[in-house]
C-alpha cells in the first residue's frame, strides 16, 4: 500500500515538473483557473467552471460542438484572474469528417464578460478583452495571403466588431497558420501574458515543443477577466473538444497601478481599415457561352424577319407598278 501511495506521488510530481517546465518566470499552478481531468465531481457538477449551448462534458473531454451544422457551445472559468502575469496551456482535438469543406472555429478567450452567446465562435461581438481566434473555416472569406486553419489574436474595447467576412483580418494584431485539424494526437496551444507581452505558442506536430506563432508588444489587459472558450459550426462543421486547460501565474513586480481599471488596448494595434467589398465575380463560361448563343439567336431572327418583310415590300411593289 506504502509502494502504491508512493507511485503515485511520484507520478503527480512527475507531472507537475512537466507542467514547469512548459513556463517559465516562477510559474505557480493555479487550480481555480485550471480544467483537467477529471472534469465532472460527484455532484456532476465542473468546479470553478460553467457551460453553455451545445457543450456537452464527457469523462475525458469536453466537446464544444459536435460535427453537425449550427452548434455554438462555450465553457467559462467562474472565477475572476486578478494575476498580473499570466501562461494559459490548451489541449484541444479539432476533428470531422470534411475533406475539403470543414468549419468553422473555436476561440480561447479572456473577457470582462462571460456565457454570452453570440456570432464570434459562439461569443458575443463587441467583447471587451482579448480573443485567440482558431479559425478553421476551410471556404475562407476575402483575399488572403494564408491558408486555413488559421490562428490570430484580437483585443478589443467594446468597440470593435469581429468582421467574418474577412475572417478577422481587419482587426486582428497578428496571427500564423497552423495545421492542427484531424491528426491522431491532442494539439497544445500556449498563451502567455508577461509584462504587457502577448506571445502565442503552439504544440501541433505532437513532439512536446513549443513553437513561436507570433509575439505582440504593448498589449494592455486589465485583470479581473473571466478565461473561456467557445466554438461554433455553421453551414460546415467540426468537432471542437477541450481536454484540458492550465493556468499559471507568473511572477511580477508590483507598480502600484489598479490594472482593474484598465481598457483594453495594444499600442501597435492598427486601426480598423476601410472594408473594400470583393470585386463581383465576372461571368461563367457557360453563362458567357449562353449569352453569346442568346445574342446570336436574336440576330439571326432579326435578320430573318428583316428578310421576310424585305421580300414582301419588293412583292408588294412590283403588284403596284403592274
Amino acid at each position: 500500500m506504502f509502494r502504491y501511495i508512493c507511485t503515485i506521488l511520484v507520478i503527480v510530481l512527475l507531472v507537475e515538473a512537466q507542467d514547469s517546465e512548459i513556463t517559465e518566470r516562477g510559474a505557480y499552478l493555479k487550480r481555480e483557473h485550471t480544467l483537467v481531468k477529471p472534469f465532472l465531481s460527484s455532484s456532476m457538477t465542473v468546479p470553478n467552471w460553467d457551460f453553455f449551448g451545445s457543450t456537452m462534458v464527457t469523462s475525458n473531454f469536453i466537446r464544444l460542438t459536435s460535427d453537425s451544422q449550427s452548434l455554438r457551445g462555450s465553457l467559462w472559468n467562474s472565477v475572476p484572474i486578478y494575476s498580473r502575469n499570466w501562461d494559459v496551456v490548451v489541449s484541444f482535438k479539432v476533428h470531422g469528417k470534411g475533406k475539403e469543406l470543414y468549419g468553422d472555429g473555436f476561440a480561447l478567450w479572456y473577457t470582462k464578460d462571460r456565457l454570452m452567446d453570440g456570432p464570434v465562435f459562439g461569443n458575443k461581438d463587441y467583447f471587451s478583452g482579448l480573443g485567440i481566434i482558431l479559425d478553421t473555416y476551410s471556404n475562407h472569406n476575402g483575399p488572403h495571403n494564408h491558408q486555413h486553419p488559421y490562428i490570430s489574436a484580437m483585443v478589443n474595447n467594446g468597440s470593435l466588431t469581429y468582421d467574418h467576412d474577412r475572417d478577422g483580418t481587419l482587426t486582428q494584431l497578428s496571427g500564423c497558420e497552423a495545421k492542427f485539424r484531424n491528426v491522431d494526437y491532442d494539439t497544445r496551444i500556449r498563451i502567455q501574458y508577461y509584462n504587457d507581452v502577448l506571445t502565442v505558442y503552439t504544440d501541433l506536430e505532437n513532439k512536446q515543443e513549443w513553437r513561436t506563432c507570433f509575439s505582440v508588444e504593448g498589449v494592455v489587459l486589465p485583470t479581473g477577466y473571466f478565461l473561456g472558450a467557445s466554438a461554433a459550426t455553421g453551414d460546415l462543421s467540426d468537432a471542437h473538444e477541450i481536454n484540458s486547460i492550465k493556468f499559471f501565474e507568473l511572477e511580477h513586480v508590483s507598480d502600484g497601478h489598479d490594472r482593474t481599471k484598465l481598457i483594453p488596448s495594444a499600442t501597435k494595434f492598427e486601426a480598423p481599415r476601410e472594408r473594400h467589398e470583393d470585386p463581383k465575380p465576372g461571368a461563367s463560361n457557360v453563362k458567357i457561352f449562353f449569352m453569346i448563343l442568346f445574342t446570336l439567336i436574336i440576330v439571326v431572327i432579326l435578320v430573318v424577319a428583316a428578310k421576310y418583310f424585305y421580300e414582301n415590300y419588293q412583292k408588294n411593289s412590283r403588284k403596284r407598278l403592274y
